[in-house]
């Protein structure tokens, strides 16, 4: 995909990875729209970009996510892409974390990623592209974080059985998978106590490679074990 021009919506712009691959797709010449929940953080997101389309919803709604495509279409003029950065976590063992948090998680983590992408794949064109960030407890649950990674791991099987389906339609599909990043998510859980975590990655390098990623139509973006992005042709 050609990002010059390419009309582009973040949803979780307001976030540290949401802002900085908005950041990293503006700087190379696309035309963004910005969602989010809070409306002062997306008004802040939005003085640094003057002019962007900047939409709310509500990750809980799956309505609003599908409103939020139709406003950044409309506003946009159509979209190239959609990409969608935000999600809730939340610590404790299995026992500890109850049904109403577990529902959240998977509400947001999951369920509202999917409603995007619903909305998106029917005003996306051959050649263009749905991103989602998914993490690598998608592929590596922990513990003390298993409905976490169990809603992480259903966005990445949703991920993977979409692309097999938009093949045939050309539109590609980006899972995000990195490591840890230093974003202060994990200082922001929904519920439990963050245990202690290694070194953070710095977001502005995985925002990059996002971008390089939406660029070469590639599948995936990971983490090297020294926290280095990877850009990788084919899911896996």
């Amino acid at each position: 995909m050609e990002l010059t021009e390419a009309r582009i919506l973040v949803a979780g712009a307001t976030g540290a990875l949401g802002g900085a691959i908005t950041a990293q797709l503006a700087g190379r010449g696309a035309r963004v729209a910005l969602a989010g929940r809070d409306p002062s953080r997306l008004a802040r997101a939005a003085r640094a970009h003057p002019g962007v389309p900047a939409i709310p919803f509500d990750a809980y709604v799956p309505e609003s996510c599908a409103r939020a495509v139709r406003d950044a279409s409309a506003a946009l003029g159509g979209l190239d892409a959609v990409v969608v950065a935000f999600g809730a976590v939340a610590f404790g063992t299995a026992d500890e974390v109850g049904d109403e948090v577990a529902e959240h998680l998977t509400a947001v983590n999951h369920l509202a990623p999917a409603a995007f992408f619903r909305a998106a794949l029917g005003v996306l064109r051959p050649g263009s592209a749905i991103a989602a960030v998914t993490g690598a407890v998608a592929e590596r649950p922990q513990p003390a974080m298993a409905d976490y990674s169990a809603s992480k791991a259903a966005l990445r099987a949703w991920l993977d059985a979409v692309r097999r389906e938009t093949r045939r339609t050309g539109v590609r599909v980006l899972e995000i998978r990195p490591g840890h990043l230093d974003t202060g998510f994990a200082h922001r859980p929904v519920a439990g106590t963050v245990p202690p975590l290694p070194q953070g990655g710095d977001p502005r390098h995985v925002a990059a490679a996002v971008a390089d990623a939406l660029e070469t139509e590639a599948e995936l973006v990971t983490t090297s074990p020294d926290g280095t992005p990877v850009v990788e042709r084919r899911a896996r």
